[in-house]
């Protein structure tokens, strides 16, 4: 039997969660290993296993992967998520990148001083309703069919709802405007390993708390 896919990163979203998602709604089980200590951070780097000295770093394969849309893709592409051809894999590369876009902004705003963080979450929100949210509501109806891409889920798909989802904890009623995206939202919930990871108790991680940020920031000596 195959080995589980190893996860190494802080116990928190950050640029882990993506992968994540994707690896749960492809029903695959994987094992983590949390940062704690600068010094598990420092063997990491003395070892040779941070490539740019960053991480989120994923084993698998007999690989040891870092940079987070090159896993992504290595994922989406292994586990059948990336399209039947290169045009709907370059589709989805391009919903999925400008998701991810979004998406990072969150994830920088949570290391912010809380007046500058607020600032940003205010910019979140006006980008997702006039600019990325809009988008999306466009593909589905000039689409036509239940996913982003092809008749069929993809990582697409699974970045689109972790964003919404993301961005309807700075306010539940974002999606009012766009009737295609919340159903879509319900939709793609509804699919079994997601449905799973949305459950309590998955390794889905919870917004980030003032504890995650200062063991990030001690960690990285930010």
């Amino acid at each position: 039997m195959a080995a589980k896919p190893k996860l190494d990163y802080f116990c928190g979203r950050g640029r882990m969660e993506s992968i994540r998602w994707l690896l749960a709604a492809a029903g695959v089980e994987f094992e983590e290993e949390f940062l704690e200590t600068r010094e598990q951070y420092e063997k990491l780097q003395k070892d040779g296993r941070l490539l740019f000295g960053q991480l989120p770093l994923v084993e698998i394969d007999g690989m040891v992967l870092s940079q987070t849309r090159a896993i992504l893709s290595y994922l989406a592409a292994k586990y059948n998520l990336h399209g039947k051809d290169l045009k709907e894999t370059v589709r989805i590369n391009m919903y999925a990148d400008g998701t991810l876009d979004l998406m990072t902004m969150a994830v920088l705003a949570a290391f912010k001083p809380p007046k500058e963080r607020e600032e940003d979450f205010a910019l979140i929100m006006k980008k997702a309703k006039s600019r990325y949210f809009p988008a999306f509501e466009k593909i589905l109806k000039d689409h036509g069919e239940g996913f982003l891409v092809g008749n069929k889920f993809s990582w697409a798909d699974i970045q689109l709802l972790e964003a919404i989802l993301m961005v309807e904890e700075l306010n539940a009623s974002v999606l009012s405007d766009f009737p295609l995206l919340k159903a879509f939202k319900t939709r793609i919930s509804n699919i079994p390993t997601i449905k799973k990871f949305l459950q309590p108790g998955s390794q889905r991680k919870p917004p980030p708390e003032s504890h995650y940020v200062e063991v990030v920031r001690n960690i990285l000596q930010l």
